[in-house]
């Protein structure tokens, strides 16, 4: 069996191969271009891939190709019904990074809520060196008990999100993209309520025609001027010009996103000219990414693959 990775930098050079060298013949490449594939996709039986767009076009000279795998949840970039007519099957992973992304989550929440970036420049300004007194509290901030958590979207990391938010004993409130998933553990609420009396906004949604630029110019003015918007589900999801005026304008306290709608940064992009780090926080969608996350996705990945030879023994 030959495996042949065709983005392998998106995993990390520090996560091991060693279980795939046990499946048989592997070739690395850190990026492909889409002219690369074509050639380095000729003589493969598996790939593995993260970004790499998947169609004729990039695939079609990969007459021993029979499986497709790709190291995330979304699939946008596989073209599934070219694959199905060339009787190729795919795999995606879902659930490998619940806990790293409810983690990043609130790794945005508290630097912002708590103003950490002006803390941090106050002392390292030696502002604090021999400062009138013990304690210095010019940025004011509040206890998360009692604020209220609004999610979009409560599939398995809003749920966890949820989860947490409790913990620390805030009054969760969630509005369903797809109106699907439902629970009764957590107060559903229609979108306007979530955004008008939400304390926290936290987006943990697909991008879905329903999803797509959902955070609007309209949407932003309905939410509290004192909230916090956080985004580590899909970039496209907000309008980012949008977003920039209403910080800009204190329509809202502060955003922590970490995706965005092209990735990476585009030069172009409107949320460049904001540089408060106590307004916005972006993280280049490393939520995902934490070590044991992506040992947990390469390990799911093998198994895969594994799995797919054993039940089908004469491919």
């Amino acid at each position: 069996m030959r495996i042949v990775f065709l983005d392998r930098a998106t995993i990390g050079d520090d996560i091991s191969l060693d279980a795939f060298n046990k499946l048989g013949e592997v070739v690395v490449y850190d990026y492909s271009t889409p002219e690369q594939v074509r050639e380095r996709v000729r003589d493969a039986d598996v790939i593995v891939l993260n970004k790499v767009q998947v169609n004729e076009n990039t695939i079609g000279t990969a007459n021993k190709l029979k499986l497709v795998c790709v190291t995330a949840t979304g699939t946008n970039n596989i073209d599934k019904k070219y694959l199905e007519t060339k009787s190729i099957e795919w795999r995606n992973v879902a659930g490998y990074s619940t806990e790293a992304v409810a983690q990043h989550t609130f790794a945005l929440c508290f630097y912002l809520f708590e103003h950490l970036s002006y803390y941090d420049s106050y002392v390292k300004n030696d502002k604090y060196v021999n400062d009138k007194q013990f304690t210095h509290f010019e940025k004011h901030f509040n206890e998360l008990r009692d604020k209220t958590w609004g999610i979009i979207g409560l599939g398995a990391i809003g749920k966890r999100v949820a989860q947490l938010a409790e913990c620390f004993g805030c009054k969760v409130q969630y509005y369903s993209t797809s109106g699907k998933n439902h629970s009764s553990d957590f107060d559903e609420v229609d979108f306007d309520t979530l955004l008008s009396t939400s304390d926290i906004i936290s987006i943990h949604a697909p991008l879905t025609e329903a999803t797509n630029h959902l955070i609007d110019k309209v949407a932003l003015s309905k939410m509290k001027t004192t909230a916090i918007l956080i985004n580590v589900g899909r970039g496209p999801i907000i309008v980012e010009k949008d977003l920039r005026d209403a910080l800009n304008n204190n329509q809202i306290a502060a955003a922590g996103l970490d995706v965005l709608e092209i990735e990476p940064m585009s030069e172009d992009n409107p949320l460049r000219q904001i540089k408060d780090s106590n307004k916005l926080l972006i993280t280049p969608h490393i939520a995902w990414a934490a070590v044991e996350a992506r040992e947990r996705l390469m390990a799911i990945i093998a198994s895969q693959i594994e799995e797919f030879y054993k039940g089908n023994p004469l491919v």
